[in-house]
């Protein structure tokens, strides 16, 4: 399967996703002017990998932060990806964040007990 990728700006997040080894990593701010249009390729790229998807998806979040219409838009993606889990593969967050960045951290917790995929909040020193 091809790979997706998306450059990050000051703005926007760097997103890789390897479709031959289920690996997505997002990093950096997500702060778009339109969210929603800047999270319609990578939607439109899980609507195919999720046809055929690896045994294992493992999603890294790497993120400085994010505002509020990124925050409905990592949801809404996080829901996408419950659909794949638990039909022949298992997909787990790794959730990063700053050593002390309680925001981030608690955003994380947020979304751990609002999504049904296994969660894991870890603290980094930098990311």
């Amino acid at each position: 399967m091809e790979k997706f990728s998306l450059n990050g700006s000051a703005k926007t997040p760097t997103i890789h996703f390897d479709g031959d080894t289920g690996v997505l990593e997002f990093s950096g701010r997500s702060i778009p002017e339109n969210s929603v249009e800047f999270f319609a390729p990578l939607n439109e790229w899980l609507e195919v990998y999720q046809n055929h998807p690896k045994g294992e998806t493992i999603v890294d979040m790497k993120l400085e932060y994010f505002n509020t219409s990124s925050s409905k838009c990592i949801l809404d993606f996080f829901k996408r990806l419950e659909k794949i889990n638990g039909h022949s593969t298992t997909v787990r967050i790794n959730w990063y964040f700053e050593k002390d960045d309680e925001d981030m951290a608690e955003a994380g917790e947020d979304y751990g007990a609002i999504v049904s995929l296994p969660f894991e909040i870890i603290e980094v020193d930098e990311i």
